[in-house]
């Protein structure tokens, strides 16, 4: 995974460079991921990509030297050419053997455990943490000995406007690999071929909670895992509660002024 280069990540720096530009990117609190040491950064999927991970990403580039390696879609390992491009960018699409090379090397791994079901939502579901019973992202960080730092915000769920859960029709239609079928509605038009709109994004990082590496911890009690699970969801919708307060606040004192 070290390897991973090219033109796949040349591609992903400068688009998302850009992106960063265009939403007036900023984050809040990174420090904890430029501390030593692998994490796994577990963030809320905003629709109906997670554009906003993939700006902390880019960001994470520059002060670290390598790309975070994400746990992607199914897809990346299904569709014709897209295995290619995980493996330029470092990513895989399950549990792999070299995530155990980039943990050793201190390297962070990145998930989004709501996946298109939390993303590809329609507009009467903004900003609400929807993982149900995912508990992958938990097998990771205790198979590595990861930390988890939750991951949160403002702006990722007003790039488009969604006019149906995706996740949902994908599965009415028995589309391949699980995709969404997901209609929106962007700055220029339907998405997938429309902008989003220029709304100011910006990202919160949390605390690393490590409840589920002390020795106390019971792998084998689900209750523990289900405890743990609530845990992290609670931080990420913390952060996402937190960091829209912070929003209307700023908006507001912009009006008064």
């Amino acid at each position: 995974m070290n390897a991973a280069g090219g033109l796949p990540l040349a591609a992903w720096l400068r688009a998302f460079g850009l992106l960063r530009r265009y939403h007036r990117y900023d984050v809040v609190n990174l420090e904890p991921l430029l501390r030593p040491g692998a994490k796994l950064i577990v963030g809320y999927h905003g629709r109906p990509l997670a554009l906003d991970l993939c700006m902390l990403t880019v960001t994470l580039h520059e002060r670290l030297g390598y790309l975070p390696h994400g746990i992607a879609h199914g897809a990346f390992g299904a569709l014709p050419g897209m295995r290619r491009v995980a493996d330029g960018l470092g990513f895989v699409t399950g549990d792999d053997p070299r995530l155990a090379e980039a943990v050793a090397r201190g390297e962070h791994v990145l998930v989004q455990p709501g996946g298109t079901r939390e993303g590809c939502r329609s507009f009467r579901h903004r900003y609400r943490v929807d993982w149900g019973e995912r508990l992958g992202y938990l097998r990771l960080a205790l198979r590595y000995r990861l930390p988890i730092v939750p991951v949160g915000g403002s702006g990722m769920d007003d790039f488009y406007v969604g006019l149906n859960d995706g996740a949902a029709l994908g599965k009415r239609l028995g589309l391949p690999g699980k995709l969404p079928l997901w209609l929106g509605v962007g700055a220029t038009g339907l998405w997938p071929l429309a902008l989003p709109f220029p709304v100011k994004v910006t990202q919160w990082v949390g605390e690393p909670l490590e409840r589920h590496l002390d020795a106390g911890f019971d792998a084998n009690d689900p209750e523990a895992w289900r405890g743990m699970h609530r845990e992290v969801m609670g931080a990420v919708q913390a952060l996402l509660d937190r960091a829209r307060g912070q929003e209307r606040n700023t908006n507001e004192e912009r009006v008064a002024a």
